[in-house]
């Protein structure tokens, strides 16, 4: 015999959320299986197939807990009774502002998870209005001052403004901040203090101060009419020009390194190493990341005190 219509509310109450399209049950001889077969959201054809004969009936489910009902009012008095009607029949989720990639038309509900996919999917950016060849294309103009200069990077001392957390740290290594009594030697110990596992800093068994060197006349070659640097071989038109990189970072020991294991490269100054994070070339953090943790790397507190 053709099942009755009440066995759909049987079959729904026991088995509220089926894993597949096809179930078996064994229940009774009778009711071999159900299917359900999409037909809209939340709406469903359930076939009932039983030994003689199928039967085709509408099948509704709850928006929250995917129980199935056999009519559009019962559904609608559960949904009602338990306030399952879920975010997307309140007036919240219509107001909410949405983005379509006209692309692929994917909907995303988040502007910088849209603007991330048609990015990684489609070489495209959609601030500038521009398709790109390739991935590395478009990742470097997204690291270009374009996108990457956000003009608020306050520094805790004297409150200037850098476009980027490197130039904030570049501003106190170099010892430019005049309420800050920090240097690269300086902020190197400070940074040491508070990174004891070697995050980011080497694990050097002994470090010492960075060396002064100073250039006499002796460094001036005549046959290049300039002052030379033995070690680099690079040419400088004044005894001051060549004392100044003597005593740069490119003749300083390599202090710190990527936290990525799998990257490991070495640097000599630590706005070098947040140069190399933002650039996001190794993957370990997202420029936004940076900014963001740039203050607990410089809390004012700490560093003053160390």
């Amino acid at each position: 015999d053709e099942p009755k219509p009440s066995i759909i509310s049987d079959i729904a109450h026991r088995y509220h959320s089926p894993p597949a399209s096809q179930l078996f049950f064994h229940r009774s001889d009778e009711l071999s299986r159900i299917l359900l077969v999409p037909r809209q959201r939340h709406v469903e054809y359930l076939v009932v197939v039983t030994r003689d004969s199928i039967a085709v009936y509408n099948y509704w489910e709850c928006n929250t807990c995917n129980r199935g009902f056999g009519s559009e009012h019962a559904v609608q008095q559960h949904m009602d009774a338990l306030g399952h009607w879920g975010y997307e029949h309140t007036p919240q989720y219509y107001s909410r502002p949405s983005y379509e990639c006209n692309d692929c038309n994917d909907w995303y509900s988040d502007e910088q998870d849209f603007h991330d996919h048609q990015a990684e999917k489609h070489n495209y950016c959609g601030p500038c209005d521009r398709y790109f060849n390739n991935q590395n294309n478009i990742r470097q103009h997204l690291n270009s001052r374009v996108h990457r200069s956000t003009g608020d990077i306050q520094c805790p001392f004297c409150k200037q403004t850098s476009n980027t957390a490197t130039g904030l740290i570049h501003h106190l290594e170099r010892g430019a901040c005049p309420n800050a009594p920090l240097d690269r030697d300086k902020l190197y110990q400070a940074v040491r203090a508070r990174d004891p596992n070697g995050v980011i800093c080497k694990k050097l068994l002994q470090w010492h101060a960075s060396p002064t060197y100073t250039a006499t006349n002796r460094t001036y070659n005549e046959h290049i009419d300039a002052y030379e640097c033995y070690l680099f071989h690079r040419a400088f038109s004044s005894l001051s020009g060549l004392n100044q990189h003597l005593n740069s970072p490119v003749h300083q020991q390599k202090l710190y390194h990527c936290p990525n294991r799998r990257c490991g490269r070495e640097y000599t100054t630590l706005a070098a190493v947040i140069n190399h994070l933002e650039s996001e070339s190794c993957g370990y953090m997202r420029f936004k990341a940076v900014q963001k943790n740039v203050g607990q790397i410089l809390d004012p507190r700490r560093m003053l005190s160390l």
